[in-house]
């Protein structure tokens, strides 16, 4: 796979997980992580839909941060 002639992506999405918008970031190296994972689950945040706390967010195994990586990466 050839590099990317970017350093950095980034684009903003509504999660339904951090119960708000967060920001998604991929790198040229195809790292990549969201802001929501550590902004609303770490802080155990309420969302404004309920007033429960963020579902459990796992960047591991996010969809939509790995789908998003990977369109930018396939070309």
């Amino acid at each position: 796979m050839e590099k990317p002639d970017w350093e950095i992506t980034a684009t903003t999405v509504y999660c339904d997980s951090a119960g708000d918008e967060v920001t998604l970031m991929v790198y040229a190296d195809g790292t990549c992580r969201c802001t929501g994972n550590r902004k609303h689950v770490a802080t155990g945040k309420k969302t404004r839909s309920t007033n429960k706390k963020s579902r459990d967010c796992v960047e591991a195994d996010c969809l939509t941060l790995s789908r998003y990586r990977d369109s930018l990466l396939k070309g």
